[in-house]
């Protein structure tokens, strides 16, 4: 196939149809000039707001420039999946502190698995209607600077908590990437629609929005429950609450979010009723349930020793019922001191000391 520039413009309109076809609900191309988004990672850098996150800064400037991360880029593919599920109200589960409260990306099956494969159906699509060319596909799964290309590619603009919003869909999408060195046409980046908005800001129980567009990940719930592998700081403890993985905060009072379609996606379904998970429930879990109940879920991740340190400090926040302070005690044989740390902080929490 010849690549001029009228086949190129036409091939751009046949994957975003290609893409929807797929499932995709938008689908954007941009082009690899992401300075403006290198220069604000290195701000962010430099502060150490990415605490633990090492690999934030490993791989120098393969994140920014897209050509030092797969050779021969010269334009990027980028696409939105909605994952809103059809849930109980996230406001009520965040009320109540006996219930579980897990972010509801992490609801149903892990979205890497589910975006790797549709891009990779789409990257065969180009490729049976171009001939070969070069690509590579990415789902969070390497230095890629998602936000900032979605951004560039008209997918939405990156809000003051620093999630992409969608005009017509608000914020609960996934996003994936396909480098590819074809030419394509670049399209128009949105506005910001932000405006003087500062819900998200105000509502962040930890305060790690610290100004519009930093977040501070040393204090946001999001790292401390999933990427941090130490102990949670004591101080930051009693303003998680009950989320065990994760938070919404900052999305449930985005008000574009009233745009927000719940995703028709059987793979994004809450499993094993974890979207209506009472904390005791899921704190007596021994490893091989936690395995079998988190098989193919992002949660996995975590790993059994996080999942209940992560649950003990939403213990340690709860009124501390007779039940609650039994159960916590029970666990103090748990072979972990990461564990048995937060188990002792929660009963202190109640009153209760252990020697």
């Amino acid at each position: 196939m010849e690549l001029t520039q009228n086949t190129l413009t036409t091939l751009a309109h046949d994957i975003k149809q290609w893409g929807l076809e797929l499932g995709f609900q938008q689908v954007g191309i941009s082009d690899t000039n992401l300075a403006d988004a290198e220069q604000h990672l290195y701000n962010w850098l430099i502060k150490d707001f990415h605490g633990d996150m090492e690999y934030m800064q490993r791989h120098g400037l393969k994140r920014s420039r897209p050509a030092l991360l797969h050779e021969g880029t010269r334009s990027i593919i980028s696409v939105r999946m909605d994952y809103l599920p059809e849930a109980p109200a996230m406001h009520e589960t965040l009320a109540d502190p006996a219930a579980a409260y897990i972010s509801r990306y992490a609801l149903g099956r892990d979205y890497h698995k589910v975006l790797r494969n549709r891009l990779q159906k789409l990257a065969d699509k180009i490729q049976t209607h171009c001939g070969e060319y070069g690509y590579r596909v990415f789902v969070d799964s390497a230095p890629v600077l998602e936000k900032a290309i979605a951004e560039k590619a008209g997918l939405g603009w990156i809000g003051k908590h620093s999630n992409l919003i969608n005009r017509e869909a608000g914020s609960w999408f996934f996003l994936g990437e396909i480098y590819t060195d074809l030419p394509l046409p670049a399209d128009t980046p949105t506005q910001n629609h932000c405006g003087g908005c500062t819900a998200c800001l105000n509502v962040c129980p930890t305060r790690a929005i610290v100004a519009p567009y930093q977040v501070d990940a040393r204090r946001c719930v999001s790292y401390l429950t999933i990427e941090l592998h130490g102990a949670i700081p004591e101080d930051l403890r009693p303003l998680i609450g009950n989320r065990i993985y994760g938070c919404d905060d900052c999305q449930l009072v985005c008000p574009w979010n009233r745009f927000a379609r719940v995703s028709g996606e059987k793979d994004f379904h809450p499993r094993h009723r974890l979207d209506t998970a009472q904390l005791l429930e899921v704190f007596v879990w021994e490893e091989a349930e936690f395995l079998q109940k988190t098989e193919g879920s992002a949660i996995r991740r975590i790993g059994y020793e996080r999942w209940l340190r992560n649950i003990a400090v939403a213990l340690g926040n709860t009124s501390g019922s007779a039940e609650i302070i039994g159960v916590l005690k029970k666990r103090l044989a748990f072979p972990s001191d990461l564990v048995r740390e937060h188990i002792h902080w929660a009963l202190l929490r109640h009153d209760v000391t252990v020697k």
